[in-house]
């Protein structure tokens, strides 16, 4: 069904979906410990987060927040399915970082925005090779009632995270 706007455009009206609901366990809530870091020209961003991560034993870290500045960007584009990994870009070029979130325990699983001089927008999946321009600002959040894990989800095809209630300790 489409419909005229008030600038003469026709949209396609959406319909209304109603998904299954999934069989989640409810949220946990839980207190929160944050990182600071500032990675400086030249540095790989996921390649030294997960570093970070690992030798800091973060097992629910997760991004709060960055801003930053890029020369290179390897990204995957929606619609990826296990089988069919779809379009990878290899960004060579300077970027301003829009938006940087995701988790970093399990292996991680970063998304990106970011704007070229033209203030265009491209995003994705990360693969990696986020070289630093200017600087990379970035605060780390970590859960300490929760921990992150991945387990193979049969409707996707794909590692999916899992998160689980911490063992308290004796």
């Amino acid at each position: 069904m489409s419909e005229r706007t008030h600038d003469g455009e026709s949209h396609t009206k959406c319909a209304n979906l109603v998904a299954e609901p999934l069989n989640t366990p409810p949220a946990i809530a839980s207190p929160m410990v944050c990182y600071a870091l500032r990675l400086g020209p030249g540095e790989e961003i996921f390649s030294t987060l997960m570093k970070f991560v690992d030798e800091n034993q973060l097992d629910s870290a997760f991004i709060v927040t960055c801003v930053g500045s890029v020369t290179r960007a390897k990204i995957r584009l929606a619609h990826a399915t296990a089988e069919e990994t779809n379009k990878i870009l290899e960004l060579d070029d300077k970027f301003e970082i829009v938006s940087l979130v995701g988790t970093l325990s399990a292996g991680g699983h970063l998304h990106i925005s970011l704007s070229d001089r033209k203030g265009a927008v491209i995003g994705g999946h990360v693969l990696g090779d986020l070289k630093v321009f200017t600087t990379a600002e970035i605060v780390i959040g970590q859960l300490s009632s929760t921990v992150f894990t991945r387990e193979m989800d049969t409707r996707t095809g794909f590692g999916e995270l899992v998160i689980k209630q911490r063992k308290r300790e004796k």
